[in-house]
């Protein structure tokens, strides 16, 4: 049996960072540090410098000068544009996947979204989170197209620390999901149904966030 492979440092460090990001530990506007981080995380600076790095260049962070590195804060013109481009991208990927999902498919996304609804009723904010994007990950990997999933995963960077700060607000039980109607979609492989259902997802979830910071 191979071995595990062991990921070097930078990846440990950028993966890490990449999820606190994604699920809103770091809130808009909260600048980090190296020296921060390399403290928080117990690592050497030079991981969290290229962490940081690739951060930065795939839109999560934002370099403001001086050496500081924040959180972007989201303003209207963002949002708008956030929204269009996710759906444009999201409902293709649905569209692709629901031809491809098999009955086994199905049934992980529905124990996903299972979950994600047991989050809701609890009122639990960090594993809503967790799971309405994994539903989302799953669901466009379906779809079998990277160069799409890729972008899209750059979009999540992009309003997940936002998101959770709209559910601190709201709480989850005011979150909208049109996951049912996608996954009926998928249960009959009718590509268009996905699609549309994406598109409503879409704007319901950046509609939430727009109220919520604007």
């Amino acid at each position: 049996m191979a071995e595990p492979v062991r990921l070097p440092a930078h990846e440990l460090v950028y993966r890490q960072l990449r999820d606190q990001i994604l699920f809103g530990e770091f809130e808009p506007g909260q600048p980090v540090t190296i020296q921060g981080l390399t403290e928080a995380l117990g690592v050497g600076m030079t991981p969290v410098r290229e962490a940081l790095r690739r951060l930065t260049a795939e839109g999560a962070l934002e370099f403001l000068g001086n050496r500081r590195i924040a959180v972007p804060v989201l303003d209207a013109q963002a949002i708008e544009e956030l929204s269009i481009a996710r759906k444009a991208l999201e409902p293709e990927l649905a569209r692709r996947a629901a031809y491809r999902a098999t009955p086994h498919d199905v049934v992980r996304l529905v124990e996903i979204d299972q979950r994600l609804d047991a989050a809701i009723r609890r009122g639990d904010v960090q594993r809503y989170l967790v799971e309405n994007h994994s539903f989302h990950a799953d669901l466009n990997a379906l779809a079998q197209a990277p160069i799409l999933t890729e972008m899209v995963d750059r979009l999540w960077l992009r309003f997940g620390p936002s998101l959770r700060v709209v559910c601190g607000q709201f709480g989850t039980r005011n979150l909208p999901d049109r996951h049912k109607d996608v996954l009926a979609a998928l249960g009959s492989n009718d590509g268009e149904a996905a699609a549309d259902a994406m598109v409503g997802d879409v704007a319901q979830g950046m509609e939430q966030i727009r109220q919520g910071l604007i």
